[in-house]
């Protein structure tokens, strides 16, 4: 009989955050997947955890993923973490659990932590619709993908490093306008979290000043839906039924 994969959400920050289904399935998995064994075996000590470890990660899953299927399909229950929070948000997991489901196996992801959802939450932006956009493209591509989000209304969520989030905020002033509403959240779940809010402008200030440091979520409000403006048409010396017409 087949095995399953556990995709399994790991801490942020906290290392109490952990949740006790999570603490069970690594307990009990035959194998774990870790994106770095070394800082997966912090946590797993912390635990109390003592299973195979094995390295998984964006550059070598390409090569290790066709192995881990026949495994599973050999018998084995694995578990697949990542560095922190859940694996396949902008964290390998993704073609491991394609290439299982699309084999039958069942696929299992527990719910539990990941940055972008209390980040979206805390930032007082609206969080009924969102978009998350992961990390920007860091060269090419980057400018025609601001360029695309323009006219997104829905609120968008992005992950940064520290090193470029104030070029990102000066790119976004550029694209979005420097009255655009956004939240910086920084070290979620860590004893010195932080969550800057403001307009695009007045936070890129801001950390112009203070040097960011940590895991850092952006949020950006969306743009201002289009309002639809009523006009009225004419037929041949007739006037015909209201329509709406957007701005353009």
């Amino acid at each position: 009989m087949a095995g399953k994969l556990f995709i399994v959400p790991t801490p942020v920050g906290n290392l109490d955050d952990m949740t006790f289904r999570a603490v069970q399935v690594l307990k009990e998995a035959d194998l774990i997947l870790a994106e770095d064994t070394r800082t997966s075996s912090v946590l797993l000590k912390h635990y109390d955890i003592h299973k195979p470890l094995q390295s998984h990660h964006k550059f070598n899953e390409h090569q290790t993923v066709q192995l881990v299927k026949e495994r599973i399909l050999g018998g084995l229950n694995v578990a697949l973490v990542s560095d922190a929070g859940t694996p396949g948000i902008s964290d390998p997991g993704f073609l491991l659990a394609r290439t299982c489901a699309e084999e039958g196996i069942e696929v299992q992801t527990l719910p539990g932590a990941t940055a972008c959802i209390p980040a979206i939450v805390s930032s007082g932006l609206p969080c009924d619709r969102f978009a998350f956009e992961g990390f920007l493209p860091q060269k090419k591509g980057r400018q025609t993908f601001l360029t695309s989000l323009e006219g997104e209304t829905r609120t968008m969520v992005f992950y940064e490093s520290p090193y470029r989030l104030v070029k990102t905020l000066e790119q976004m002033i550029e694209h979005f306008g420097p009255d655009r509403r956004c939240s910086v959240a920084r070290e979620i779940s860590k004893l010195h979290e932080e969550h800057k809010r403001g307009t695009l402008q007045e936070v890129a200030a801001w950390f112009r000043e203070h040097e960011p440091k940590g895991e850092i979520v952006l949020v950006v409000a969306g743009a201002e839906p289009v309002k639809p403006v009523k006009q009225k048409r004419y037929g041949r010396g007739e006037e015909t039924e209201d329509v709406e017409e957007t701005d353009q």
